[in-house]
């Protein structure tokens, strides 16, 4: 299988005195396949918007190289443009320019042959279902609407490889649900996707995942097998006094770590049965009203956390 993207050893490093930039990154290595849908996943501050900027040619690496379908970002990196297309973090699009005029701008700046840019801009306002709002400016779009403009401007000319820098970050739970559901039809067309966000629930969607944390690649793989690394198992419950709940599970044998989630607890256990049968004669012990006690299925913010808890153990 060809590799779309491909980084090896990246570092990049800013002077101290400046404030307000991107963390560093050290000694990333990074391999994408063509066609594969990649979630490069981490809290605010681990180096994702520093490591897609180097890909995306806006950024030079301290050292290190990366190529984007085969290109060199440094010396090729007009030939590495053409091949990809970069939806940055921050809206980036014209704010007194409708949707079609944005279109009809990063169409002419991509060089899309005047011939073909009525039919393009066709297809991705049906893909993106703008064709309603062509003539509204892109300032008075929402925030979900605006994500699917910058989308479809990043796709006008037919790029191999696209760059997505945190794209579902400040939209409502629909409007994400819809820029993945756009994003997974992207990939059925061929297209190499490389998408960060902060959100670890998104990473289910993903082929292959990243972890990012501090500028340093924790771990990489498909979401099922970091999943099934992990050396416990997890069991979710759900009482009233949550106090009470708190207590209980702090003192359990067998349960080795516990965190909050909403109004239940995620224990971390080797043996589901038994501390599931312990926790219910303890909180029945302690009074405690219990709604929920089951084993579930880890999820990619076990692993993160799993993996983040290990890295600050070490000495």
């Amino acid at each position: 299988m060809s590799i779309a993207i491909e980084a090896s050893q990246i570092i990049k490093r800013y002077r101290r005195r400046e404030r307000n930039e991107p963390p560093s990154i050290e000694g990333i290595d990074l391999q994408i396949a063509e066609g594969q849908l990649y979630s490069l996943v981490g809290p605010d501050g681990a180096g994702k918007t520093t490591l897609i900027r180097i890909l995306a040619t806006v950024l030079t690496p301290t050292s290190g190289s990366a190529r984007i379908a085969g290109f060199d970002t440094v010396r090729q990196a007009e030939a590495a443009r053409a091949c990809l297309g970069y939806m940055p973090q921050a809206f980036s699009l014209y704010p007194d320019l409708s949707v079609l005029e944005n279109l009809h701008f990063f169409a002419d700046i991509n060089g899309v042959p005047r011939p073909r840019q009525k039919s393009r801009i066709d297809e991705l306002l049906e893909f993106a279902r703008l064709a309603d709002f062509t003539s509204r400016r892109s300032e008075n779009l929402s925030g979900g609407m605006r994500k699917k403009l910058a989308l479809a401007c990043a796709l006008i000319h037919e790029p191999k490889i696209l760059l997505l820098d945190e794209p579902t970050t400040g939209v409502d739970p629909v409007s994400r649900r819809e820029l993945w559901h756009l994003l997974s039809k992207v990939v059925q067309q061929g297209v190499t996707v490389l998408v960060s966000t902060p959100y670890m629930d998104e990473t289910e969607r993903c082929s292959k995942v990243g972890i990012l944390n501090q500028g340093r690649m924790l771990i990489t793989g498909a979401p099922a097998e970091l999943e099934a690394q992990l050396p416990y198992q997890v069991v979710e419950v759900k009482a009233r006094p949550r106090r009470t709940l708190r207590e209980v599970a702090a003192k359990t044998e067998g349960v080795l770590a516990w965190r909050a989630v909403g109004d239940r607890l995620r224990l971390s256990v080797t043996d589901p049965a038994e501390v599931q049968s312990r926790l219910a004669s303890g909180l029945k012990e302690a009074g405690a009203e219990v709604s929920l006690l089951r084993q579930t299925r880890p999820i990619m913010e076990d692993v993160f956390i799993h993996l983040v808890e290990n890295r600050q153990a070490e000495p």
